[in-house]
């Protein structure tokens, strides 16, 4: 342990230069961070049945539709003209929308008779004596009408980006008298991508910021307190710059490496600085006290980070995906 106590006094510059330089790297690659908000492939992945599913939808290039759920209230249905009015706003206000490819609703896309699509206009002709003759037109009609008639689905087909054409339409505002409710795959990966964007920018920090007054209990000094925490952070820093720079994604599992990190390689940091604080009461020279330090945790930090790693390692042989 002395010659390794000496090496870090000796070239501490260089190290910390070279610290500087891989934190700049890593920091740089989290500008290329993207999400996999697909909670699906937990499910599809792993299983004969679900793989078959996933390669149907690539080969014939399927897209997962939005759905959303019109609703009227109490007492109405939309067997009024009125309401079919409203519910041709919203079509039109979501064929509108970047990056929607069609909107399948109960209303029929052209009329029969010109072969032009059916506008307002058409629909205040008919009146509300004409809507039944109208929706007999569309033979889907049955299948997105609820027999109340008070609800009607929506079918939103995305083009390439789903995600963003979820979000726009998660922001749409329906028209009066129209309460929307929406699912469907694209919804809840736009979901998942905002609780995992909220979940990075407020869990880590309340982590640290815990840690860090749980070692200011164990320390009594604040700068020592924050240093026991530095390896950690660089740790979970370098770790997800090096996911993002292998083109890896995070998603519902990955989220959780940098609290992993930070919990785990804190308690090296920890011990260390402890003892390195206990040496400094009875020496003044820096490479005895790097020494004793190390002479006390240095083999059980080492054990604890092999034997750590060596578990997540075992987890590539398991058939959990």
């Amino acid at each position: 342990m002395g010659a390794i106590a000496r090496v870090i006094v000796d070239h501490a510059r260089r190290i910390l230069a070279l610290t500087v330089v891989i934190s700049i790297v890593a920091a740089l690659m989290l500008f290329r961070m993207d999400f996999n908000a697909d909670v699906a492939s937990f499910v599809l992945e792993g299983n004969e049945t679900g793989e078959t599913f996933q390669g149907l939808q690539d080969k014939y290039a399927t897209a997962d539709p939005i759905n959303v759920v019109a609703s009227v209230p109490a007492g109405e249905t939309f067997a009024s003209a009125a309401n079919i009015l409203r519910l041709i706003e919203l079509r039109d206000s979501l064929n509108g929308i970047d990056g929607v490819r069609e909107v399948v609703t109960i209303v029929p896309d052209v009329n029969p008779l010109t072969g032009q699509t059916i506008t307002a206009g058409d629909i205040a002709a008919v009146g509300d004596a004409g809507i039944a003759a109208l929706l007999a037109q569309n033979p889907i009609a049955e299948l997105l009408l609820a027999e109340s008639g008070a609800d009607t689905m929506l079918m939103v087909v995305p083009g390439d980006d789903g995600l963003a054409v979820a979000q726009d339409v998660a922001d749409l505002a329906p028209p009066a008298g129209i309460d929307l409710t929406l699912s469907g795959n694209p919804i809840v990966f736009s979901s998942v991508i905002d609780i995992l964007s909220l979940f990075l920018l407020l869990i880590p920090p309340a982590v640290f910021i815990l840690l860090v007054a749980v070692f200011y209990a164990t320390i009594g000094d604040r700068r020592l307190s924050a240093l026991a925490m530095l390896p950690a952070v660089l740790g979970s820093l370098w770790t997800f710059g090096l996911i993002f720079a292998l083109g890896r994604e995070v998603d519902i599992v990955t989220v959780i490496v940098p609290i992993f990190v930070i919990v785990m390689g804190s308690a090296d940091g920890l011990h260390f600085v402890t003892h390195f604080q206990e040496e400094a009461e009875s020496s003044r020279d820096v490479v005895n006290r790097v020494q004793s330090a190390l002479a006390h945790v240095g083999v059980p930090m080492i054990l604890t980070t092999i034997s750590t790693a060596a578990g997540f390692l075992s987890l590539l042989f398991t058939n959990v995906q």
